[in-house]
Formats: C-alpha cells, structure tokens, sequence
C-alpha cells in the first residue's frame, strides 16, 4: 500500500494527516514535535505501513493544517490535545498506539490519561514526561514563563524560530550530519515564516510550563494503568536528556529504554534501528 495525503475538517478547520497500512492492522496514531510536522515520520511510515494502520496529523499552525489566527485558535496544549482527541473521533480511531515526539508528548499524553482504554502501548522519541528530563537549554523558554512581556525573553523565543536554529535541532547531537536531509528544516521553516507563527509559538512555548503542572498526573496515569512504552531516544538531544528516557522506568514495570547515538530527531540517523526497535517492540506484545 501507500501512503495517501488527507485533509478532515475538525472544529471548521481543514487539519492534513498521512494515512497508510491497512485499517485491518493494529493503529499507530504518530504525533509530531516542535518545529516539525508529519513530514517527520515520512520515512518511518514506509517502514511499519506492511503491518500497521499509520495515522499521522499535523497540529494546527504546523505543516500543511490550517493556521487560524489567535483570536479564533487558542494556542494551547490542552486545545490541541482537544482537537487531536476530536480528530481520533472522527476517524474513528477506537483503539491505538501512540508515538510521541517532542510536543507530541504533551499532546498524546493528554489522550492518554483521558482515554486509558483506547491506548494499546506508547513509543516515546525523545517526547519527554519527567522534571529530569529538561535540559538546561530549556533557560530562555523558562525566561519566558517568568515575563512573557519581557523583549529580552521573546527575544530568546524568537532566535529559537531562525533557520540557522531550525537547522541546528536536526544536526546537532548526530554522528554524521550528511546524511540528515536538509528537506527537513526546510519544510519546517516554510511553516514558520508564515505571517503569525511567530507569536503562536510564542504562545505555545509559554503555555509549556503548564505541561509541567501536569506531569504528576501522568505519572498517575502511568502507574494505574500501566501501558507498554518503548523510548527509543536520541541521548545527545540538546533539549530533552536521557534522563527523561530512564525516568519512565520508575512508574512502568515495562518500559524498555534504548539510548541512541544521535540528537533530537532520532529518525534522520536511526530510521532503521528506530523501525527495527518499533516493530521488535509491538510484535512482542502482541501488537501487529
């Protein structure tokens, strides 16, 4: 099969994902991170789509979705874990793996802890869940949330939105830089530079420290309903540490941790092990 590129109207908005595999097989709904969109999981999907249904939709203000502006989208993660949740339903998405990366996290595990019942395991690339797993190049964004007028601290936001940093998140922390395809960081940064993205991941990176807040109840959901999780992480991340990959280990009795050699988007530079880990991972509890 291949892959099909789909737009569904959620909430009036035109939200685009990418659909393969059949319906018949286990679902793996992928979420994506910061700056990046489904474009991410291009590659990967390739590789589970023989045995998994694949489902991968990018946010609002991300990739090909639409951008509302602010005074008709809060820019939340609570209202784009909503809007995910929403557009589960309307795909009718009753039972599902999720993988999460970056922001991705925040969103799925939202999904998560409201509907136990519809998550058969998480894979977590580097999609963070714990205190220890914050790296200290969280400073400028941690700025933020203590003035958000400050001109210094969006300042420090903004250099984060440049495509000499939108570069960096995807080089930074690999073995071999060559072989990270430069479609990556541009693709994100077509999305960036359009007229108000700015000020919505302005918005997003500031409403970030409330995902924090919401970490003791994700653990909760964690050891109450103890999912499957497999984190295959880039340990050389610049913004989420190994430790938050270890962390998981405290609350889930299976939670099978692997440290790879590279940086923040462990799919550029371990597409092959991170599909291997992937299906090695699900196959063995009996899913797909």
């Amino acid at each position: 099969m291949s892959v099909t590129y789909k737009f569904v109207e959620v909430d009036g908005l035109n939200i685009f994902y990418r659909e393969a595999g059949s319906r018949e097989n286990p679902t793996l709904l992928l979420l994506h991170g910061f700056p990046s969109s489904s474009h991410m999981y291009r590659n990967l999907i390739a590789r589970l789509e023989d045995r998994y249904h694949i489902v991968a939709p990018d946010y609002p203000g991300f990739g090909n979705s639409d951008q509302p502006p602010m005074s008709e989208f809060e820019y939340t993660f609570d209202n784009l874990a909503a809007l995910i949740d929403r557009f589960t339903q309307r795909l009718e998405l009753d039972r599902y793996s999720i993988y999460v990366h970056d922001y991705g996290a925040p969103v799925g595990f939202r999904l998560a802890a409201a509907h136990p019942e519809r998550i058969q395991a998480i894979i977590s690339q580097n999609g963070n869940a714990y205190e220890e797993g914050l790296e200290p190049s969280w400073a400028p964004v941690r700025a933020l949330w203590e003035d958000p007028d400050s001109e210094s601290n969006r300042a420090g936001i903004l250099d984060m939105l440049t495509p000499d940093f939108t570069k960096y998140q995807y080089v930074d922390g690999t073995r071999n830089p060559q072989v990270v395809s430069p479609d990556s960081w541009n693709m994100d940064q077509i999305a960036l530079d359009r007229p108000g993205n700015a000020e919505i991941q302005l918005a997003l990176f500031y409403d970030y420290r409330n995902n924090l807040k919401r970490y003791p109840a994700w653990h909760e959901y964690f050891r109450t309903f103890q999912p499957p999780l497999l984190a295959a992480w880039g340990k050389n991340d610049m913004f989420f540490g190994p430790a938050g990959a270890l962390a998981y280990q405290k609350d889930l009795k299976d939670a099978e941790v692997h440290l790879l050699n590279t940086g923040h988007f462990p799919l550029e530079e371990e597409l092959e092990l991170s599909a291997e880990l992937i299906r090695r991972f699900l196959s063995a509890r009996s899913i797909g």
